[in-house]
């Protein structure tokens, strides 16, 4: 006997019409097929299903029965297992004492990969991999092409890179122009190179993130919005008055080129930390989710900085030692002090049905 095998290796025919597989028999397959294809018109697998009917009904030299089998969407070695055990239930469904000969039907190399696993079941005799004539006319690729492009991840991928080696050519007759041919190499490579970075860690996903949320913090009147561009704003200037106190130093060790950019940066990063937490709570109260608790951020920054600054001044040899505990112990108090201040507060004044109401809400009586 003849087993013609319809191989379906990501289960294009159970995941797309709920049909059981294995399927054996002529009207069966020829069942599933028109299920698929009612379905899922562009599916290769359709063809593959009415090529083994077309196969079925050729042979009338000796017996021939026709089943497909299908696999799992994902893993490649699962899905060959899942093949192996289809292709067991359809030769337990044939005639025990037939010598058993298949015919594999495929719509690629990708599917031909699961081979060895029937080949240790069955014989095979030849396997037929089915080619759509059309896809091989001018205007089929025009319409595929066109299919590609509508998708705008594809789009992306393939018209950016398009787009930037097109600039190469004006993008140096630019640069030579200015008086910089050497320059001309450099500037080309470093675009492709922050493409191609960009593209790797999925900067551009980030970025459009990033922007939906300045877009709604911005309409519905969120504070972070101008404490975070002042944070940042705050942060630079504790960078350059960082850079500024160790240009101050003379022959500076390591420790010392540490401590001079801390000493020189700490009070301008507590403020812009103090400004973007009190934004954050500001907005929390707003939304009606505000908790005592997280007025400790503002306080816990407070605490960081006073001991980072006179950790860094007594190594520069500012601050002697005893200024150096009191800070330190000062900057632990008012953390611990800070903590269960808020703590019992939370626990005496709020209520739980009013950590959900905005300050517009119900007042407790």
């Amino acid at each position: 006997m003849l087993l013609v095998l319809c191989i379906d290796l990501d289960d294009d025919l159970g995941r797309k019409t709920g049909i059981e597989t294995p399927v054996i028999g002529r009207d069966a397959v020829v069942d599933a097929a028109v299920a698929l294809a009612s379905n899922d018109p562009e599916d290769s697998d359709v063809n593959v299903l009415f090529e083994g009917v077309h196969i079925y009904d050729d042979i009338t030299d000796e017996p021939v029965e026709v089943a497909a089998v299908t696999g799992v969407d994902g893993s490649d070695v699962a899905a060959n297992r899942a093949v192996g055990e289809e292709v067991d239930t359809v030769l337990a469904s044939l005639a025990a004492s037939e010598d058993v000969r298949a015919l594999i039907v495929t719509d690629g190399a990708q599917d031909e990969s699961v081979v060895p696993v029937i080949r240790s079941r069955v014989r095979i005799d030849g396997v037929r991999r089915v080619v759509v004539r059309q896809a091989q006319n001018l205007e089929s690729m025009y319409y595929t092409i066109k299919q590609v492009l509508d998708d705008p991840e594809t789009r992306g991928t393939i018209l950016v890179p398009l787009g930037i080696l097109l600039l190469i050519y004006p993008l140096t007759i630019a640069i030579e122009a200015l008086g910089y041919p050497g320059s001309a190499l450099g500037v080309i490579s470093g675009l492709l190179g922050l493409y191609i970075l960009a593209r790797g860690l999925g900067a551009e996903k980030i970025l459009d993130e990033a922007v939906e949320r300045v877009t709604s913090g911005l309409y519905a009147g969120r504070v972070t919005i101008i404490t975070y561009v002042v944070a940042a704003a705050l942060l630079a200037i504790g960078g350059v008055s960082g850079v500024q106190e160790l240009e101050r130093q003379t022959d500076p060790d390591a420790l010392e080129v540490i401590a001079s950019l801390v000493s020189g940066a700490i009070q301008w990063f507590a403020a812009a930390g103090i400004t973007s937490s009190l934004g954050r709570v500001t907005d929390e109260y707003l939304d009606g989710s505000f908790r005592w608790r997280y007025l400790n951020a503002p306080f816990y920054v407070l605490s960081i900085a006073a001991v980072l600054h006179a950790v860094s001044a007594f190594f520069l040899g500012v601050r002697d030692l005893e200024y150096l505990a009191v800070m330190l112990t000062g900057g632990t108090l008012l953390g611990l002090v800070s903590t269960l201040a808020f703590a019992v507060a939370e626990a005496r004044f709020d209520h739980p049905e009013q950590h959900n109401q905005g300050p517009g809400g119900p007042s407790s009586e």
